[in-house]
């Protein structure tokens, strides 16, 4: 199902809130969604990389560049790297950069805007933590689903098998 978000708002209404954030489709799975994994950094990808070397099985990575697309916190070798460890997908308030081959790969992806700059290496963030995005918190451990709809967020995992035609 590839429009998943619709009938999720549907029929979970009272246990959903809406990431209200237009952010752009780069990977080729869509829809996606997983328990959240946070991260918080500015223009430095270092911890970026360190949290992709796990396990991300169930898992999507938030990370919150502060709306920065000065740099890219994200690119195919990273995405390489999430696919190996079996992440879902990867959201990025900020910017990425190899979008013609992140749209190959079997990841979902969603970011702000491309640019081709790197990041510095400072090995400076936080994960872990509550993010608040577009006025919106995002909890460490909660889920979330993205598809070409949006992003929601539910505090517990939502029961896909409810909906007409499972994904």
């Amino acid at each position: 199902m590839k429009d998943l978000l619709p009938d999720l708002c549907d029929y979970y209404a009272q246990d959903i809130r809406l990431l209200p954030l237009t952010l752009r489709d780069y990977g080729c799975n869509s829809p996606f969604w997983g328990q959240i994994v946070t991260l918080r950094c500015f223009e430095d990808n270092s911890l970026v990389r360190d949290l992709l070397s796990i396990d991300g099985s169930g898992k999507v990575l938030f990370i919150d560049g502060h709306g920065s697309c000065r740099r890219a916190l994200f690119g195919d070798q990273l995405a390489l790297l999430a696919i190996k460890n079996n992440w879902q997908g990867i959201i990025v308030h900020g910017a990425i950069r190899d979008v013609e081959i992140l749209a190959q790969l079997p990841l979902g992806i969603k970011a702000l805007a491309a640019c081709p700059i790197k990041t510095d290496k400072r090995q400076m963030g936080e994960n872990n933590v509550v993010l608040n995005i577009a006025d919106t918190p995002i909890y460490p451990n909660d889920y979330i689903y993205a598809d070409l709809n949006g992003i929601i967020l539910a505090s517990k995992a939502l029961d896909l098998s409810v909906l007409k035609t499972e994904p």
